[in-house]
């Protein structure tokens, strides 16, 4: 089963989200409170492997992103 990252909403002013991980199947709803506390939550979504940029940082030369990685023109 998937693991989904979720976020508490900050219910006053200046209070930081904390986050969580449940184990969920795919078909099932997404929380909308903690299962055990009942505190309000949102999924977060999350990318899988990261930010493209269009830059290597491994280089200087420029905005390629390396041979053979099709991202130049």
């Amino acid at each position: 089963m998937p693991i989904y990252v979720y976020e508490s909403i900050p219910q006053k002013p200046g209070e930081k989200p904390r986050y969580f991980e449940f184990s969920q199947s795919m078909t099932d709803e997404p929380y909308t409170k903690h299962p055990e506390t009942g505190e309000p939550l949102r999924r977060v979504m999350l990318g899988s492997f990261g930010v493209l940029t269009g830059r290597n940082p491994g280089r200087n030369s420029g905005s390629c992103c390396g041979p053979g990685s099709g991202c130049c023109g």
